[in-house]
């Protein structure tokens, strides 16, 4: 499919604040998409995205609140969906999409744990459909030059990764689904958070084994803070540390230490710098200009570039934040990973 003449038949499920934020970009590139359905069973929600399509000039498109629904009304007349719904549905309502015959672009974090992740695979294999999950690190030029760089052994063999991220999160989701356990499957590690973990084992490349985590909420329904010590199987050691309650901010830090170099880059992808062996300074790498989550996923689906964000990788973070969760129960006591079902 040629992402350039045929627009591409998308449903949106959920049209909440980040919807919104995609919404505007798409928009930007008609061409590319037809917005043909939206699925939000809110009507503020969606009178809000119909502004947005206001102020673009845009008729908005209709909504249809029940998935399932949708579906069969738009049997045929679908290629795409983008999901950007609360945690907990993502795992439903993306399989509902595949097995209906709809690719998938998946809101971050693919689902609430590693048997989710393990049966969207399955969906994935026996449909035949596209899976690509949306986080900024996976899918960004930044992250995929690091990846290629550390895995190739460019840099060396990998020693440590050390990673941060922080934001005032706790006050800026008070009263919302985000604090909802049940509705968002954690706290600050796993919203903001979720990136970090997806970077680490983006970039990490396998598995960890080895986990130890405390997590701290702080007064909350969920956590706020955490702080996870982890291995993986060929022995590279991580330390992983958000805060989700500190002055007003959103920014992060991620550090590969090698036996030829060292790596800096952060969560999203919003850089990437490297010092190499007889070099006394981090020094920029060029990468090029990011597409965009919905761009880079029409590429993968028109066959023009890999999978960044297949759900292999979202099934590694699920089996890392199962296993911090594990750990954080018991005190920090080290866990190992349940890697029987890989």
């Amino acid at each position: 499919m040629n992402t350039e003449s045929t627009p591409v038949r998308m449903a949106m499920i959920g049209c909440g604040g980040m919807a919104r934020h995609h919404v505007r970009r798409i928009l930007q590139q008609q061409n590319t998409t037809q917005i043909a359905a939206i699925c939000e069973p809110s009507e503020e929600a969606y009178e809000a995205f119909c502004q947005v399509f206001a102020e673009a000039g845009a008729p908005p498109p209709p909504n249809a609140p029940d998935l399932d629904k949708l579906l069969r009304e738009y049997e045929g007349r679908l290629d795409a969906a983008f999901i950007i719904t609360p945690h907990a549905l993502h795992h439903d309502q993306a399989r509902a999409c595949m097995e209906a015959g709809v690719d998938v672009l998946l809101e971050k974090p693919m689902v609430m744990n590693a048997a989710e992740a393990l049966g969207l695979i399955e969906t994935r294999d026996r449909t035949g459909r596209l899976l690509v999950v949306s986080f900024n690190g996976s899918l960004s030029p930044q992250i995929r030059k690091a990846a290629k760089m550390l895995h190739g052994g460019e840099l060396g063999d990998i020693l440590n990764i050390s990673a941060t991220v922080w934001q005032n999160w706790k006050l800026l989701t008070a009263g919302k689904w985000r604090q909802v356990p049940e509705m968002s499957g954690g706290g600050f590690m796993f919203d903001t958070g979720a990136h970090m973990l997806n970077t680490v084992v983006d970039l990490a490349g396998e598995d960890f084994v080895e986990v130890a985590a405390w997590l701290d909420n702080r007064g909350a329904p969920v956590d706020i803070l955490g702080a996870v010590m982890a291995r993986t199987g060929s022995g590279v050691l991580a330390t992983l540390n958000g805060c989700g309650d500190t002055v007003r901010s959103c920014a992060s830090d991620v550090r590969v230490f090698c036996t030829e170099g060292i790596l800096r880059t952060g969560v999203w992808g919003e850089r990437l710098q490297v010092q190499r062996a007889g070099q006394d300074a981090l020094r920029p790498v060029r990468t090029p200009p990011s597409l965009g989550q919905w761009q880079q996923f029409l590429k993968v689906r028109a066959g023009e570039i890999a999978n960044p964000c297949p759900p292999e990788i979202g099934l590694r973070m699920a089996r890392l934040w199962d296993a911090i969760r594990a750990s954080a129960a018991e005190g920090g006591r080290p866990v190992r990973t349940d890697l029987a079902t890989a």
